[in-house]
Formats: structure tokens, C-alpha cells, sequence
């Protein structure tokens, strides 16, 4: 039997983006229905780091990934948003009332005036290195994401990559770690050049290890990882014990079923007008790292700026003969709207 739901907007990804996406689209009177193929929500900060610190969001100097989830979800409480979890949707139809038809992998059934799309990356799998024993090793010592830093304390972490990821990382499980050591093919890192900074003064004071012009080549180990073998620049080789190997390379978009939607793609992202993140498709919106625009940003900053500007457009589709009235919440706080 079908499962239906009919609600003004909904929402396909319930990250941070997506949540927030509720609360601006709550102020102005809007039901929000939320789709997400994860069993929970919270989108790549609860399935992938939720233990991560996070430096980015306004009035926390840091905050635990999955604790900014928490206070989304209590921030968006007061409109009651609906949430069909552990499914994918297949398919989007545009009736001829102007609405849309959404069915997920499960059969259940949305109806919407309007689509907002905050998938993060959508569909995306860990880029693997080219180790020869790799899947020998996958869950024995080789992970491609943190979710419990605890089974890493006193143990021997291999940390490899040159991004945001493999920085912050190095950061945390510095102080976890029995020893942390951080290898990366080139001199010079991709991230925030404070983190890189920070990460230069751990190695300087010998309390992390940093391998840059280096490359992990090979996997040691009987039933669980023992060691990598490394290869520098100069065409030497060595190895250094290591209890836990992480290659933190980035993650691969697969958009699956929305790359058949007729929406303008770029680079496996959806192109989109930054007046209101629209798309080409009258009534779907794009939002956060899913989108693509010139001079675009993946940050979750960006992707709440974006939801805002997104639901003043998404209120003339749900009310298209209501006149939008902007209120500001310090005066009249959630529950004035």
C-alpha cells in the first residue's frame, strides 16, 4: 500500500542544508516534507563525521558535526517538518495542476508544489587509492570514514590526503592517537591554510609526523593492517607501523536518478540562477553542495545563505496570491510567523 504525503515543499536531503532549508521556509508559513536515503538525518555530517569539529559556523568557534545536527533538528522543531527516511527517490512527475509527484524507492508517495534539492553530493562512495591488497584490508585497519574516534586511541593512525578532510583529522586524532602520521604527495596542502599551519607546528614540535612528496604503495598485514610501505619523491622506499590507514581522497558524485530529471548538469552538479537557486525546471530548487554557480563555495555557510534566498522564491509558488511580508525574527521571534 502507497504511503502519501502532501505538503508545500519538499525537501530531497536532510543534511544541515536541508534542515535549515526548513526553518527559513517555516517562517514563512511552509510545510516541509523530507526525503533522505540515509537511515537518519543529518546527511554526510552524521553518516560520515559525526564527530568532526567544524570551524566554519557563525557564533561557534567549534562545534561537533553531529551536535550542529541536533541543534538544527531542535531549531526547526517548532514547524514540525515530516521525514520519510531510508529511501531514494526514483522518480519526479509534474502534474498538470502544477504539482509534483515524487516516488521513492519504497513506493511512498509526496506531493508538492514545490522541490528543494539539498543532497549534499548526492550518491557518493570514498575515491580509493590504487593499493593492490586495498579490499583485503577495507574494515581490518583501512577506513575511508571516521564515526568513532575511540577505536583509534593509542593506536598507530596512517592518515593520507592533502585536503580539508585529512587535515582536520590529523588535528583531532593528534590528541588521541598513540601516534598520528600524515602522508601526502605533494609539498603543499589543498585546505584551509591554517589547518595546514597548524599541522606544520604539531610536525615542528614532533608531535605528529608529516611525509609530504610521499605515496602509500602497499598494505602489510595478516588478519589486520600492521603497516603501510611508502615510496618518497627521491625513489626511496620504507615503511612505518600502522594499526589504521585512512586515505581521505575525496568522495565521488553519483547523482542516480536526478541526473534524469531534465535539470542542466555541470560536472555531475546542478546548475543553478543564484537570485533563488532555481534551476532550469520551473518549481525545483537547488541547494547547497549539489549546486553549481560561478564563484560557488561548498560550505555549509553558503549552502544557509542559499536555502534563505531559495524559500522567498519557493513562498510566491506555494502562495502565488499571498503578498510576502519580511519579518525578522529578533523582533518577533519563531513563533510570530
Amino acid at each position: 500500500m502507497e504511503n502519501k504525503v502532501i505538503t508545500d515543499v519538499c525537501i530531497i536531503g536532510a543534511g544541515p542544508v536541508g534542515l535549515f532549508a526548513v526553518f527559513e521556509a517555516g517562517l514563512l508559513k511552509m510545510r516541509c516534507h523530507l526525503i533522505d536515503v540515509l537511515p537518519q538525518v543529518g546527511g554526510q555530517l552524521s553518516e560520515i563525521y559525526p564527530q568532526k569539529p567544524i570551524y566554519d559556523i557563525p557564533g561557534f568557534p567549534a562545534i561537533n558535526a553531529q551536535e550542529l545536527i541536533e541543534n538544527l533538528k531542535e531549531q526547526i522543531a517548532p514547524f514540525r517538518p515530516t521525514f520519510t527516511l531510508g529511501e531514494k527517490v526514483e522518480e519526479v512527475i509534474k502534474l498538470e495542476t502544477g504539482e509534483f509527484l515524487i516516488r521513492t524507492s519504497e513506493n511512498s508517495i509526496v506531493e508538492a508544489r514545490v522541490i528543494v534539492i539539498a543532497g549534499g553530493l548526492g550518491c557518493f562512495e570514498p575515491r580509493k587509492p590504487e593499493l593492490k591488497n586495498l579490499a583485503r584490508f577495507e574494515g581490518r585497519g583501512v577506513n575511508y570514514f571516521i564515526r568513532n574516534t575511540e577505536i583509534y586511541r593509542d593506536r598507530h593512525v596512517v592518515i593520507a590526503g592533502g585536503g580539508d578532510s585529512a587535515l582536520d583529522w590529523t588535528l583531532f586524532l593528534s590528541g588521541i592517537a598513540e601516534r598520528v602520521t600524515l602522508v601526502h604527495r605533494s609539498d603543499s596542502f589543498r585546505g584551509a591554510p591554517d589547518s595546514a599551519g597548524k599541522v606544520f607546528d604539531l610536525a615542528g614540535e614532533g608531535k605528529i609526523d608529516l611525509l609530504l612528496r610521499t605515496n602509500v604503495t602497499g598494505l602489510v598485514g595478516e588478519d589486520h593492517l600492521e603497516a603501510v610501505r611508502l615510496e618518497h619523491a627521491d625513489g626511496s622506499a620504507g615503511g612505518i607501523k600502522a594499526d589504521f590507514f585512512i586515505p581521505l581522497f575525496g568522495l565521488t558524485p553519483r547523482l542516480g536518478p536526478i541526473a534524469e530529471w531534465g535539470l542542466n548538469l555541470h560536472h555531475a552538479a546542478i546548475e543553478v540562477n543564484t537570485f533563488d537557486y532555481a534551476t532550469n525546471v520551473p518549481g525545483i530548487f537547488a541547494i547547497g553542495d549539489i549546486n553549481t554557480y560561478p564563484g560557488k563555495l561548498k560550505l555549509i555557510l553558503c549552502g544557509f545563505h542559499e536555502a534563505a534566498l531559495m524559500a522567498q522564491s519557493a513562498f510566491h509558488i506555494v502562495y502565488p496570491d499571498k503578498k510576502r511580508t519580511f519579518k525578522y525574527t529578533t523582533v518577533y521571534g519563531v513563533h510570530g510567523f
